[in-house]
């Protein structure tokens, strides 16, 4: 399923601390495709397994594991369990949803590093400003939008989400900790799949899965799903290694 594109420059290739297993070493090449992606050539980013940080495109070729498995929703096919059922109507009650261009103000800094000490994300690093939420989220190499959650007129989560001709791609996900009882991120994959409906997208991509991660393991939850194993999109039932 690996392509190699050819409109695109490697600006980075070398080994690191891995961001989400303790005691790894990662590998993830950054690409910088060499104008904007449209949406055919977007999906076909995903389909091979591709992520966006910034205006760059990576993958894992990490030299001794391969813990990080993409996953993917097939929409027509997701079958919520009662508990998602519940967070979904609470949250139609409960909140507003605000879908437009990704914005970078205080109040949006503020809430994604609330998020990140809160859910022990922060792994010690200072907090993110203005330039950093910019170079993450809303630097971009294809259409991106923000979904905004409010309750009443609180800002309580965002989502940023790419999407392609056939499909969206779950960038990253940051609510206030203080309503955990909301179950934003929840919520958040839950309106990101009814948007994937209203828009006809076959796929909702929801980045890495890691069995071994607290933080990554619990998109396993979302059923039917399919991994990314050797080359070959497989569906759930026959690939999936459960967290423990």
């Amino acid at each position: 399923m690996k392509k190699n594109f050819s409109n695109e420059l490697i600006v980075y290739d070398g080994c690191e601390k891995c961001p989400y297993l303790p005691n790894r070493i990662a590998r993830l090449p950054l690409r910088l495709p060499n104008q904007e992606l449209s949406g055919e050539q977007f999906d076909e980013r995903l389909a091979s397994g591709d992520r966006r940080s910034g205006v760059y495109l990576y993958h894992t070729e990490c030299p001794s594991c391969s813990s990080c498995i993409p996953i993917r929703l097939p929409v027509a096919d997701f079958a919520p369990g009662a508990t998602m059922r519940r967070v979904k109507r609470q949250g139609d009650r409960l909140l507003r949803t605000v879908i437009s261009e990704p914005t970078v103000d205080q109040q949006r800094i503020d809430l994604f590093n609330k998020h990140r000490t809160g859910r022990g994300l922060s792994h010690e690093q200072p907090a993110v400003d203005a330039l950093g939420y910019e170079m993450f989220l809303t630097e971009t190499c294809c259409d991106t939008i923000e979904m905004a959650y409010y309750l009443d007129e609180e800002l309580v989560g965002v989502a940023i989400c790419d999407h392609g001709q056939e499909s969206i791609s779950a960038v990253y996900c940051y609510y206030d900790p203080d309503y955990s009882r909301l179950s934003l991120g929840v919520y958040s994959v839950m309106k990101q799949i009814e948007q994937c409906r209203l828009w006809g997208a076959q796929y909702l991509y929801l980045g890495l899965y890691i069995a071994e991660s607290p933080h990554m393991s619990y998109k396993s939850r979302y059923q039917p799903h399919e991994l990314l194993v050797k080359g070959k999109w497989v569906r759930s039932d026959a690939a999936a290694p459960r967290p423990r």
